[in-house]
């Protein structure tokens, strides 16, 4: 009976060879995601504060300074200046200086002594849709909690008392929920990459040819020369695990070992992605441009960023193939929520019937080229 594998130590021999002599491959392989956690780390926070703000206060009595100093300790709103005109408030707003305008008219303090209602006016830059959601929906709940304070008064408490409890990430650390995911980003950029040039940099260097005549089996090949490039992906998530923990003080909720062994089938998956690629493509330009279209769907339509619910549902179907959406919900499963292998072992069966499905096509279609030379 034929070996389906026959051929695999070879190759894997050979590519190990190549990989220990190819420095570049090394130093892409292990710094370069670690110099993207550290940019991204550091210098991208999902939580919206300290928004720039300009006041035009036309009442300047205790009442509305008060409103103000609650704008301020909202630590949403930060108080750039003060204008004294409608159109330096909307200037400020057009000109990018400030995102949020506040007016407080003058009858404000009067119409509160009066037990009436008191308008302010709050402009809100809807060019960037996060900070205009997050500065409506605080300063809504602060003019909400003030009037609540003016009906009961200081003594009486309020009719239905709800307290929201946070899980998992009380602190809002943006670390906390940003990383988990970007490591699907990273080991997907490394991996598939790499292994998007194994059959290529054979074509161009024109040794394709001299593989077609040895007993080599296309699944021996694929094998062989993905093998060397898992062992960089598992050094490369161990390393990257031990980063966010020690470098970002991420807390690890659940099981590092879990975490660990259900990065594997995702690995694989990837590697996989990037032989199918590495089939298809005559060039090492090719590779990277098919490679480039696999990152922007695993950012966008994996809920990375956005919330899978609320897309339409065409793309939500279409997140249901895309490797990323399952690796997200391991990695946030065991690093957030301390979710067991009971919780997600779907994922990591899906990421290796996935992975599976891939390798067999790369063999069907490097086997096709067999034949056809």
């Amino acid at each position: 009976m034929d070996n389906p594998f026959r051929g695999l130590g070879a190759v894997f021999y050979k590519e190990r060879l190549h990989v220990r002599r190819d420095f570049g491959t090394l130093f892409f392989s292990l710094i370069i995601p670690l110099l993207q956690m550290v940019i991204l780390g550091f210098g991208i926070d999902t939580n919206i504060r300290q928004v720039n703000t300009v006041v035009f206060n036309e009442d300047n009595h205790v009442a509305s300074r008060e409103l103000l100093d609650r704008l301020r300790n909202s630590d949403t709103f930060r108080i750039r200046g003060f204008v004294t005109s409608d159109e330096a408030l909307n200037d400020a707003i057009v000109s990018g200086r400030a995102k949020v305008g506040i007016k407080i008219p003058v009858d404000y303090s009067d119409q509160l002594s009066k037990n009436a209602s008191a308008q302010v006016l709050v402009l809100v830059d809807g060019s960037d849709s996060s900070v205009a959601g997050q500065a409506l929906n605080v300063a809504t709940a602060i003019g909400f909690d003030e009037s609540l304070k003016r009906i009961l008064g200081p003594r009486q408490a309020l009719p239905i008392d709800v307290r929201p409890k946070l899980l998992f990430n009380p602190d809002s650390r943006s670390p906390n929920f940003f990383l988990p995911g970007l490591m699907s980003t990273l080991l997907l950029n490394v991996t598939t990459f790499l292994t998007a040039f194994a059959l290529v940099r054979e074509k161009e260097r024109g040794t394709i040819e001299q593989l077609f005549l040895t007993p080599i089996r296309p699944l021996g090949l694929m094998v062989g020369k993905l093998l060397p490039y898992f062992a960089i992906g598992f050094l490369e998530t161990c390393v990257i695990i031990l980063f966010m923990r020690t470098a970002f003080q991420v807390p690890i909720n659940g099981s590092v070992i879990l975490l660990v062994l259900l990065s594997v089938p995702y690995l694989f998956v990837a590697l996989a992605l990037g032989m199918l690629i590495s089939s298809k493509a005559n060039s090492q330009a090719e590779a990277m441009q098919l490679a480039f279209l696999t990152i922007l769907p695993s950012i966008f339509f994996s809920g990375y960023i956005f919330p899978r619910e609320t897309m339409p549902l065409g793309f939500y179907l279409l997140s249901f193939l895309i490797p990323a959406t399952y690796y997200i919900d391991i990695t946030r499963g065991v690093i957030l929520r301390g979710a067991g292998i009971r919780h997600l072992w779907v994922d990591g069966l899906v990421l290796t019937a996935m992975g599976s499905a891939l390798l067999f096509l790369a063999a069907r279609r490097f086997q096709k080229k067999i034949i056809i030379a």
